[in-house]
């Protein structure tokens, strides 16, 4: 891909506390709420923000959740005018924007935020929280297939941004993996054996690089149930 995204404003800074969730012994961090002001930003992402359960959330390779709020007028046409959809932090999103999507982000771009820098480090893998969040209950697969899933920082810099600082693309290293690929192989091309050997030669996470690794070997896709099913609701 080609195309640099022009500078975006930051709308909106989220963060939120891990409380209780839905199944037994589970928590959650989802409920996003916008920051005024300056925002301090580390290398775990925005200061205060937490997550339920850190083996899969949060994390230096998960530090921010970026997700564009012009998926929310998409979404309202699939599920219909969901109370969650009237305001950013539905899913669980640290930056809101209007003009950035998958569509035009790359793995590995790294942009400037007033004093913070990002490194797009992976997209988002959908899990069964967002079902239960919105109680639908074939949400996640919905954000999957859809491809509207967002994005996640490390950071390279930390320092404090704040809503209308501009998002500003710094260095663009993998022009070819727009994230709309990039989810198109892990979801859709999930075999396609040419470019998933071109995809192992990127600086990839420790478990997409499993990932990719496995179905090389085995010839054969993960199972989603997990990640999409989560554990017993205990009715």
């Amino acid at each position: 891909m080609n195309d640099r995204p022009l500078p975006v404003e930051l709308r909106h800074v989220l963060a939120g506390r891990s409380r209780p969730f839905t199944r037994p012994g589970t928590f959650t961090g989802i409920d996003k709420v916008s920051l005024p002001g300056a925002v301090e930003v580390g290398a775990q992402g925005v200061v205060g923000d937490e997550q339920g359960d850190r083996r899969v959330h949060g994390g230096i390779d998960k530090a921010i959740h970026h997700y564009p709020f012009e998926h929310y007028r998409q979404w309202k046409a699939v599920i219909g005018d969901h109370p969650r959809l009237e305001q950013p932090g539905a899913f669980g999103e640290n930056l809101s924007t209007l003009g950035l999507t998958e569509h035009q982000v790359c793995l590995g771009d790294i942009f400037r935020c007033g004093g913070v820098l990002l490194e797009v480090s992976q997209t988002r893998q959908p899990c069964w929280k967002l079902s239960d969040r919105f109680q639908v209950a074939d949400m996640a697969m919905r954000m999957q297939t859809s491809a509207m899933t967002g994005w996640y920082y490390r950071v390279l810099e930390g320092g404090v941004l704040q809503a209308g600082d501009q998002l500003l693309l710094h260095a663009r290293p993998n022009p070819q993996w727009s994230l709309r690929r990039v989810i198109a192989l892990l979801y859709e091309r999930t075999l396609d054996v040419e470019a998933l050997n071109q995809f192992s030669r990127l600086p990839l996470v420790p478990s997409w690089r499993s990932l990719v690794e496995r179905r090389l070997c085995t010839q054969e896709v993960e199972s989603w149930n997990g990640r999409m099913m989560g554990p017993p609701s205990g009715e």
